[in-house]
C-alpha cells in the first residue's frame, strides 16, 4: 500500500490535523474530510457510524487514489467531554443537535478553513469530495476547493444509531437514505 502521513502547522484553527495519502493519486483525487471520533474510530461505538465510514473512505482512496484528512474535531467541533455529556442528553430523548443546544454550544461548530488549506497545500484544488454533508461541500467551495463530484458515503444503520442519523438527514440535509431501516 503507498501511503504517507503528511503533517501541517500553522493553520487557521491551531489543531494538529493530518492527511493520510493512500495509493497513487493520478487527476482528481478522492478526499474525504473525517473529523475524528475517538468513540467510533477506535472504540467502535454503534452510537454512530464513523468507524465504519472511516473504514471505507480508506479502501475506496486507496483503490482510486487520495487524501483522507483526519481533522480534529471530536463531537462535530464540541470535544470529547462535551460529546460524552452529550450522549446523557440523547439517552434521555434529545437528538444529537439539541442535545449540544442543551449544552450551550452550536448544533454543529465545526469550520472546513484548515481542510480548505491542508487541500491547497496539497495542490489538491479541484477534488471528488466522498461525504453525505453538504456544509462541509459548501464551506470548501466557499474556501477555493473545486467539487468535481460529491459522493455520498454509505450510511451503516444499526438499531443503535437510527435516530442520530436521521436526525442528521433531517435537521442537517445530510444524503442518508434510511427508506425501509429500523424505525
Amino acid at each position: 500500500m503507498q501511503s504517507e502521513l503528511i503533517t501541517f502547522h500553522g493553520l487557521a484553527d491551531g489543531q494538529e490535523h493530518l492527511a493520510v495519502r493512500l495509493g497513487e493519486p493520478t487527476g482528481i483525487p478522492l478526499v474525504r474530510v473525517h473529523s475524528e471520533c475517538l468513540t467510533g474510530d477506535v472504540l467502535g461505538s454503534r452510537r454512530c457510524d464513523c468507524g465504519p465510514q472511516l473504514t471505507d473512505a480508506l479502501a475506496m482512496i486507496h483503490e482510486r487514489g487520495g487524501y483522507l484528512l483526519y481533522m480534529r474535531q471530536e463531537g462535530r467541533g464540541i470535544g470529547l467531554y462535551n460529546k460524552l455529556d452529550a450522549y446523557q442528553l440523547q439517552d434521555d430523548g434529545h437528538d444529537t443537535y439539541a442535545a449540544n443546544l442543551q449544552l450551550g454550544r452550536a448544533a454543529d461548530e465545526r469550520d472546513y478553513t484548515a481542510a480548505a488549506q491542508i487541500l491547497h497545500c496539497l495542490g489538491a484544488v479541484e477534488i471528488d469530495l466522498l461525504t453525505n454533508n453538504p456544509d462541509k461541500a459548501e464551506q470548501l467551495r466557499r474556501y477555493g476547493i473545486r467539487l468535481r463530484k460529491v459522493l455520498p458515503t454509505v450510511a451503516h444503520v444499526n438499531p443503535d444509531n437510527y435516530r442520530y442519523l436521521a436526525a442528521k438527514a433531517t435537521e442537517t440535509r445530510h444524503t442518508i437514505d434510511l427508506e425501509g431501516m429500523f424505525p
